[in-house]
């Protein structure tokens, strides 16, 4: 392998995992192989990303009990319906409670595929082998997993901490340009939330980023893993300081559902959130303009929306708001910050103050 392989390492008790980031991952058969204990195995993949890489995969099953199940591809298919076939699928296969479920895709992939495994027989093992770039920084790293449902995204879901996590850069190859941009947002998330030197680095690397350079990738990729599996490491079930992760999140799932999750991307929706919470933070007076200017300026340069699609309205997106998982005792919670690297949870935030800053995005 690889010297440019780096192994990050999530530390809770017996329960941790590493996270290793790098090219060639899916081929290391002797190294993802080890977290699997018992003799089934079920890889969950979508019909997109499985023609190019289920094969390679399956490789590494051999003398194993295995099956596959493929999900079409998009936010939408994050559902309790999927999760029933799943398990019938783990039924099928004879599955034990020492059998592992293998997540081979994006986000979707991994919040379902972890779901599932969290169900069958009230737990079992998975493996993150994540195929975006948003997926490799965030999604595949904590154990949040979950479906959608029609109400909004994520409102269903568990705590379930996976065995490994194999993020393969050679996969990013292959990503369209959409999806590749909308990765980066969670990128700059990490960077924004807590880490201003880190953020400096990505204005200074941001057109590297944007060609998909390696060496910037990974060390992007593996400083904003670091960052997330230290805040998971003191806080796993989201008490306190992993909240702040969700910067721009009560936003950004309020664009998604209010786009019936096909308007915007997940990242793309991050980003217009990360904006909204920043110019928010700006109104309230907790933050300075300039703060404000440089985060517009970094998303505008990776490729990132700026603007909210036309047509949304938003006391739709405020309703939205109201109903996001993060807000507390029927007022709104949000993610804020104090400039670049210093984000906070305020709870009780004035919505007349959300009004204004939603209705000035919509009329632009």
């Amino acid at each position: 392998m690889s010297d440019s392989i780096r192994h990050i390492d999530v530390a809770l008790g017996d329960r941790s995992y590493t996270v290793s980031i790098g090219p060639g991952l899916i081929d290391d058969t002797a190294q993802w192989r080890k977290a699997l204990r018992g003799r089934h195995a079920m890889v969950i993949s979508n019909s997109t990303v499985a023609p190019l890489y289920l094969e390679r995969v399956t490789r590494g099953l051999d003398g194993l009990s295995w099956s596959s199940f493929l999900i079409d591809d998009g936010e939408t298919h994050k559902s309790f319906a999927n999760v029933g076939r799943a398990l019938e699928a783990l039924a099928h296969l004879g599955a034990t409670r020492d059998a592992c479920i293998i997540a081979l895709g994006g986000g979707v992939v991994g919040d379902l595929a972890g779901f599932t495994a969290a169900c069958w027989m009230r737990g079992i093992d998975f493996i993150q082998m994540p195929t975006t770039l948003l997926a490799m920084v965030d999604s595949s790293v904590g154990g949040k997993t979950g479906v959608n449902l029609p109400a909004g995204k994520n409102l269903v879901g568990a705590f379930h901490q996976p065995r490994a996590v194999m993020a393969d850069t050679h996969t990013l190859a292959t990503l369209p340009e959409r999806e590749y941009r909308a990765g980066l947002a969670e990128v700059i998330k990490g960077a924004a939330i807590g880490d201003r030197a880190f953020f400096e680095w990505l204005e200074r690397h941001a057109d590297a980023l944007a060609a998909r350079d390696s060496y910037a990738l990974i060390e992007a990729i593996a400083r904003k893993v670091a960052y997330k599996a230290g805040v998971v490491s003191r806080d796993e079930t989201e008490q306190g300081e992993r909240a702040l992760l969700n910067l721009g999140h009560t936003f950004g799932h309020a664009l998604e559902t209010a786009g019936n999750y096909t308007a915007m991307l997940h990242g793309e929706a991050v980003a217009m959130g990360m904006l909204l919470a920043a110019r928010l933070s700006e109104r309230l007076g907790m933050s300075e303009a300039i703060d404000t200017t440089r985060l517009h300026a970094l998303l505008e340069r990776v490729g990132l929306p700026t603007t909210i699609p036309a047509g949304m309205q938003a006391d739709v997106l405020l309703a939205l708001m109201r109903l996001d998982k993060k807000t507390l005792a029927g007022s709104l919670r949000l993610i804020l910050w104090r400039g670049i690297g210093r984000a906070e949870i305020v709870a009780g935030v004035d919505e007349a103050a959300v009004t204004a800053v939603l209705t000035e995005a919509c009329t632009h």
